[in-house]
């Protein structure tokens, strides 16, 4: 039976979007290829039952029945932790993913287990990624974000919880690399990786599609309350527009923009928009969506809002009401982590196209030796 682990350096660094690459695209080489999420944080309640959001996201875009006790064994849920501290043997971790990894074993020509957070996450439960690993008896794929001197510093940190348990790392895929210094990036890092014996299996050319959040998640980072358009929250966001800046002769489309605007100045704004729509001919929806803001202070200017405008309802924009300034709400926006999830197929696609260009699936497959008994 063979078995790939996948870990990576840090959170936020690709591993969610390299693992659902490699999944898909093992499926395509012709290996039947089972998928665990062995240890997760973050959990979500669908169809009755609870299990990582990484292990729904996985069911849906591979395609298969959902069971938590073979494809997210373990959550480490709020109060766990204390708990497992005051008494672990109140608790039967190992057991769950075990029995996990019997059934996928025995079904599936290999299985993919997606780490969870940097390597040493899940130690305080003895289930840090190389424990799993180590329990696993799996080599690792690491994924690391793209740099020189910072990339292998990390890696090196990272890697070391792996040899303390003798766990194997079968190779290093390389994300998020710029297009200037990609070239550069893969000389200093292939010549680096050579001389500590571990296999490059590939970089992934930075990608902003990955980066774009949705709606829903832009509501969730201004702590916004949706006032219309609600089916329009899957909107995804490519570009930020501050209502004050509407110049009619700047504009020749607003696809997929955000329009952030004071309440008091939500008219002129639209305004403004409409102008652009009439002289630029535009025939698409003009906005992904529209932030209405407050004064930072007062939470309850928009608990009676009622807004009434033609241009929302034709091109059903989602419109949401936050106490934040406008200013306030570009800080929250920025600083989003933009994941992937159900409601991002785009981004699903994408990961699965970028890991199938620049994966070395041959040297992949020669590694974790997966054609021996196939």
């Amino acid at each position: 039976m063979k078995k790939i682990f996948v870990a990576a350096t840090g959170q936020h660094v690709g591993k969610t979007t390299s693992t659902l690459g490699l999944v898909a695209n093992l499926q395509e080489q012709g290996f039947t290829t089972g998928y665990c999420k062995p240890v997760g944080q973050k959990s979500v309640f669908t169809d009755g039952m609870t299990a990582d959001k990484d292990a729904v996201l996985f069911a849906k875009v591979i395609g298969f029945n959902m069971d938590p006790d073979i494809h997210s064994p373990v959550i480490l849920g709020k109060g766990v932790t204390a708990d497992y501290i005051e008494n672990p043997s109140n608790f039967d971790f190992s057991k769950r993913i075990l029995h996990a990894a019997d059934v996928l074993e025995n079904n599936f020509d290999v299985v993919v287990y997606e780490g969870t957070g940097h390597p040493g996450v899940g130690s305080v439960v003895d289930l840090s990624n190389a424990d799993v690993a180590s329990m696993l008896n799996s080599g690792v794929i690491m994924i690391v974000e793209g740099g020189i001197g910072s990339t292998i510093d990390k890696l090196n940190m990272s890697i070391a919880l792996f040899k303390a348990k003798n766990v194997p790392i079968h190779g290093v895929i390389v994300n998020k690399v710029k297009e200037d210094k990609y070239e550069k990036v893969k000389y200093y890092l292939s010549k680096k990786l050579d001389t500590m014996g571990i296999p490059l299996l590939g970089i992934l050319p930075y990608d902003q599609s990955l980066s774009f959040p949705i709606m829903e998640t832009i509501q969730q980072a201004v702590d916004g309350k949706i006032i219309m358009n609600e089916e329009g929250m899957g909107n995804r966001v490519e570009d930020l527009l501050a209502g004050s800046l509407i110049h009619v002769e700047e504009f020749d489309t607003f696809a997929n923009t955000l329009l952030v605007v004071s309440h008091k100045r939500l008219n002129e704004a639209v305004s403004k928009i409409e102008e652009i729509i009439k002289l630029k001919k535009i025939t698409e929806s003009p906005l992904s969506g529209v932030i209405v803001t407050g004064d930072g202070r007062h939470a309850s200017w928009f608990d009676n809002i009622h807004i009434e405008c033609p241009l929302f309802d034709k091109y059903k924009i989602p419109v949401i009401a936050t106490t934040l300034d406008t200013y306030g709400s570009f800080l929250k926006i920025n600083r989003i982590e933009v994941k992937i999830n159900t409601q991002t197929p785009w981004k699903s696609a994408r990961a699965i196209e970028l890991i199938r260009e620049h994966v070395n699936f041959d040297l992949l497959i020669e590694k974790f030796d997966l054609n021996h008994n196939r």
